[in-house]
């Protein structure tokens, strides 16, 4: 049968367009089918990179007797949960109401027709296995359950959930401290959880943790950097890491990064492309160069759209078994190689190593380096490390014969803004004028696909762009363009900085109680409006907007900025002062705003040497710009001929510098500007 979802440009929506269910989108259409023929909804929210959300599919959602009872009695909502992470937001926290246990994908919920929740769950199998009911005794159990108790689940007065679900956001505190002490307390649980043998936080699975190794890197104890940095070695060493063509995978599903659940996401890779680049200004070690590098280039040969934006994911599937493109069997790596090349294969990635995949193939680990094989056979590491290098290239190119994983092809915005952000600060860092070039492209393309009439739009597909954009879009975006003002300064970037400042404030702000909404004033009505200050597999939205108000309060002496940043601050207070730990993006806005909220501003024929000098000092929540801005260049100039600096912030302006760049450095580094001097 024809489904509703055939007109949908969202790729997940597609994959489902031929199933026997008569699925619609989300949408007035299933609502009023609801309605008319007095049916609860089901609910299922998956994405496209999502094994489990396949093996559902293919058991369930392609089964006619299946499809048949979802269709007899219920009326059936597809729903990706990329495009649209407000629903997910909303139902993933009901589904934590109802079954008091975390959620996951797919989501599986089961709706009134006031879209009010009353069951969920996540992946059931077609039979019961796993401890789980088979999913046609889960929609019998429903459907009598519903029946029974119709009339008390459709009443106006229903509101157990939705009345929960108000009572989770943060409210305004009459009195909130804002100390240094959260800060501490985040640093000594990641201390804590700590894996000190393999790196990372906790046990399998784990994922990179990107916000946390942000907020570990810019603290002062020597200790607290080594864990990031020790982390960053060990996930570019494992399975996590696409050893043969690049770029990071999700999670690994073990304790030693060696075996990826093997989708790869966007919004990994960015937020990790800068990490590493800011490993590498630490350390000087090429190791965290080189993994940049082959994570840009993955990015160029698999992810580059035509529109010069970059798609969503990689499936973890290939022709239906998971990790099949990536996974190498003996006799594969025997058909590849041989000789020298063979040898050093075995040695560097594991190959003589008992299988670690599935008992019968080998996900390919950095067991050794090149150079510590040339160690412990007194050979010649640059020969060596050429040999692995060519071993790499026949690999891959075998890999690439193969059939490919499917590939998410729509554009978020907001993941492209986190892949921009990485992008230029690893152009900035290791000066790579291409890449920076790149990212600033990238600006122009967001602007002229995802830019309408002063707002922006969440994703592009198939040509099409559509959707009202949500906080972390604005956010991610603000942060991203802030990042190029210390790269390359432009008036119109810096206009658009503030246009986005602007909606923030307008669209997303709680007048009330401070902080923003994950969606905008005038976005559908949903069950609630999502307001969290919790870091998940994204950077928190309200973390970064708090920091990026912060930087553009101090830049151009707005204080509707700083006042909207210091009321977010305020509301979470209560929240992170009594448990710190998944707060790690507003806690380094934190650390940020304690400090001053300090950027520097330069002006004169050399600003842009002292630039590139200032910014190896500053962490990364400064902004080092040019003072030619009209918007900026509110300051009294120096000299004809001469170059004047300024360090501004919540305190106001510091004396300007002039001519000499020494005592501004010297302001800079005494301001903790390294990101590893100051909290």
């Amino acid at each position: 049968m024809a489904n509703h979802l055939k007109g949908e440009t969202s790729p997940y929506l597609r994959q489902h367009a031929d199933n026997p269910v008569d699925w619609y989108p989300w949408g007035e259409d299933a609502w009023q089918e609801a309605s008319r023929t007095g049916k609860p909804v089901l609910l299922s929210i998956g994405y496209a990179a999502c094994h489990w959300c396949h093996v559902m599919a293919h058991e369930s959602f392609e089964d006619p007797e299946t499809a048949r009872l979802m269709n007899d009695w219920f009326v059936n909502i597809k729903v990706d949960r990329e495009e649209r992470p407000d629903l997910d937001h909303v139902y993933q926290t009901s589904h934590q109401l109802l079954a008091r246990r975390g959620g996951g994908w797919p989501l599986t919920v089961f709706l009134t027709g006031r879209k009010v929740p009353f069951a969920a769950g996540t992946y059931f199998p077609k039979s019961g296995r796993f401890g789980l009911p088979g999913f046609s005794e889960v929609l019998t159990r429903i459907r009598d359950f519903y029946v029974e108790h119709r009339d008390q689940l459709e009443s106006p007065e229903n509101r157990s959930v939705t009345d929960t679900l108000a009572q989770l956001l943060p409210k305004r505190q009459e009195e909130a401290d804002l100390t240094i002490a959260p800060v501490k307390g985040l640093r000594d649980h990641l201390r804590s959880v700590f894996d000190a043998r393999d790196g990372g936080f906790g046990g399998a699975p784990k994922f990179p943790h990107s916000q946390g190794l942000a907020f570990l890197l810019d603290q002062p104890e020597k200790g607290d950097r080594e864990m990031a940095l020790l982390t960053l070695r060990k996930m570019g060493r494992g399975g996590i890491y696409d050893q043969i063509g690049g770029g990071f995978a999700r999670y690994s599903v073990d304790d030693r990064w060696e075996i990826p659940h093997f989708e790869k996401m966007l919004y990994d890779n960015g937020p990790l492309l800068g990490l590493y680049a800011r490993a590498f200004k630490m350390t000087g070690d090429p190791f965290f160069r080189r993994i940049a590098e082959e994570t840009v280039v993955w990015a160029d040969r698999e992810m580059l759209s035509p529109e010069g934006l970059w798609y969503s994911s990689l499936d973890a599937d290939a022709e239906g078994e998971e990790g099949k493109f990536t996974r190498w069997s003996r006799q594969e790596i025997e058909d590849t190689l041989s000789g020298e090349e063979l040898r050093v294969a075995r040695a560097c990635y594991g190959f003589d190593r008992e299988p670690n995949f599935e008992h019968q193939f080998w996900n390919p680990v950095a067991v050794r380096t090149p150079e510590e094989l040339a160690l412990e056979e007194g050979a010649d590491p640059v020969h060596l490390r050429g040999v692995l290098d060519t071993a790499r290239e026949r690999l891959f190119s075998v890999r690439e014969r193969r059939v490919r994983p499917g590939r998410d092809e729509k554009i978020l915005t907001s993941w492209n803004a986190l892949y921009l952000k990485g992008l230029l600060e690893a152009g900035r860092i290791l000066r790579r004028e291409d890449w920076i070039e790149r990212g600033l492209s990238g600006f122009s393309s967001v602007k002229k696909f995802l830019w309408k009439k002063g707002r922006l739009l969440a994703v592009r597909a198939e040509g099409e762009s559509r959707l009202d954009a949500y906080l972390d879009d604005y956010a991610f975006l603000l942060d991203a363009l802030l990042e190029s003002l210390s790269v390359r300064f432009s008036e119109d970037r810096l206009s658009w900085a503030r246009d986005i400042a602007d909606v923030i404030l307008d669209q997303f702000e709680d007048r009330d109680d401070g902080g923003f909404l994950f969606t905008s004033r005038d976005h559908e009505e949903l069950l609630c409006r999502i307001k969290t200050g919790h870091d998940q597999s994204l950077p928190n939205g309200n973390g970064v907007a708090v920091g990026c108000l912060l930087r553009l309060g101090s830049l151009l002496g707005v204080d509707a900025y700083l006042e909207s940043a210091e009321r977010a601050l305020t509301l979470f207070a209560s929240t992170f002062n009594a448990r710190p730990e998944g707060f790690d993006t507003l806690l380094s806005a934190l650390t940020f705003r304690l400090a001053g909220a300090p950027v520097a501003i330069l002006q004169g024929p050399e600003a842009p040497s002292w630039r590139d000098r200032a910014l190896t000092f500053i962490g990364p929540l400064w902004t080092v710009t040019s003072a030619e801005s009209r918007e900026i260049a509110k300051k009294p100039p120096g000299e004809p001929g001469s170059t004047r600096a300024w360090v501004c912030g919540t305190f106001g302006c510091l004396p300007p510098v002039d001519n000499d760049p020494a005592p501004f450095l010297a302001r800079l580094e005494e301001m903790g500007g390294t990101g590893q001097h100051h909290a």
